[in-house]
C-alpha cells in the first residue's frame, strides 16, 4: 500500500504510527453519547476538545448505527451534518470525516468542508456513493457490514469469519477502484459490532494481519462497544474505557492503522505507548 496520504495539510504515514479518529455522533440517539453533542454549541465544545486531546480525524455522524437504529430521512441526516460541519470547519484544521452510507450526504458535506467518507456499508447502501466519492476525489473508508442496523444482528452465522470480511472489502476496493477512487485513497475497516457477535468480534481483532494482503490502511472501532460490556459486565458505554484502552492496544499490537473512539485523551495514550513497543524497530 502506499504509505503516505496527505489531507489538507495533515500526512499520514501508514505503519509509523496509530492514528486516533473522534467520534462524533451529532444523533439524539447513538448508543453511547447519543443526545449530548447534537446541537451545534455542543458539537463545537467537543470537537475542539478532542483537538486539544490530539486527535488526528474527526469523524461527524448525523444518523445513529447502533443494532436497531431506526434510519432517518435525507433531509434529517443533511440539516444535522450540515449546521455541525458550517460551524466546526473554520475552528479546526485537522481532517473531518462524515460517517454516513448516502452519497447525497457524502458529497454536501465534501461541499461544506469534510474531507473523508465513511461509510458503515463499504458502498453498498447507495449505488452511487463509490462513483460519487470518485469524483469528489477523497479518501473513502469502506466497512464490512451484513444487512442493515435494523437486521445485522441476526445475521452473525459465517463459514468463514475472517475469509469472508477480506473477500467483501476485496471486492469493494475493486468496485471503489474501477469507480474512479485510487487505491491510496481506501481504508478498511472489518466492521466489529456490525453484524458480528461477541466471540467474533474478538477473533476479529485477533485475526487483524490477515486483513494486510488487501494493501490498504486498517481501521478499528472497538470503543465502548457490547461485547467489552460483556467481558467486564458493565452495562453502561462510558465506564467501559479501560475495556476500550485493552481492546485498542490489542488492535494495536495486531497491526490497525487507525482507531475510531469516543475518548481521545485516554486512547492517544495508549496508542502512544503501544506504539512505542510495537512500532520502534
Amino acid at each position: 500500500m502506499s504509505h503516505l496520504l496527505k489531507i489538507r495539510e495533515n500526512f499520514f504515514h501508514w505503519g509509523q504510527k496509530t492514528y486516533i479518529m473522534g467520534v462524533l455522533n451529532v444523533t439524539p440517539d447513538s448508543f453511547s453519547d447519543g443526545g449530548l453533542f447534537n446541537n451545534t454549541t455542543a458539537a463545537l465544545n467537543q470537537a475542539q476538545a478532542m483537538v486539544a486531546a490530539g486527535v488526528d480525524i474527526i469523524d461527524v455522524g448525523g444518523q445513529s448505527t447502533r443494532p436497531g437504529a431506526e434510519q432517518i430521512t435525507l433531509t434529517e441526516e443533511l440539516d444535522r451534518v450540515l449546521s455541525v460541519l458550517q460551524v466546526i470547519r473554520p475552528k479546526v484544521q485537522i481532517p473531518i470525516s462524515v460517517d454516513t452510507t448516502r452519497s447525497e450526504v457524502a458529497k454536501a458535506a465534501i461541499a461544506a468542508g469534510a474531507d473523508i467518507v465513511n461509510d458503515i456499508s463499504g458502498g453498498t447502501f447507495d449505488e452511487e456513493m463509490l462513483s460519487t466519492v470518485g469524483k469528489l476525489n477523497v479518501p473513502i473508508m469502506l466497512m464490512h457490514i451484513r444487512g442493515t442496523p435494523q437486521t445485522m444482528q441476526q445475521l452473525t452465522d459465517y463459514q468463514d469469519l475472517m475469509g469472508e470480511i477480506a473477500n467483501f472489502l476485496s471486492q469493494q476496493i475493486k468496485a471503489a477502484i474501477a469507480a474512479g477512487i485510487s487505491q491510496d485513497k481506501i481504508i478498511i475497516d472489518p466492521g466489529i459490532g456490525f453484524a458480528k457477535n461477541f466471540e467474533q468480534n474478538l477473533e476479529i481483532i485477533r485475526q487483524l494481519p490477515q486483513l494486510k494482503t488487501l494493501k490498504c490502511p486498517i481501521l478499528v472501532g472497538a470503543s465502548r462497544k457490547s461485547f467489552i460490556g460483556k467481558i467486564l459486565n458493565q452495562p453502561e458505554p462510558k465506564a467501559r474505557v479501560w475495556g476500550t484502552a485493552a481492546a485498542c492496544c490489542a488492535a494495536i499490537s495486531y497491526g490497525a492503522d487507525i482507531l475510531r473512539v469516543h475518548d481521545v485523551a485516554e486512547m492517544r495514550d495508549v496508542a502512544l505507548v503501544a506504539d512505542a513497543i510495537y512500532r520502534q524497530k
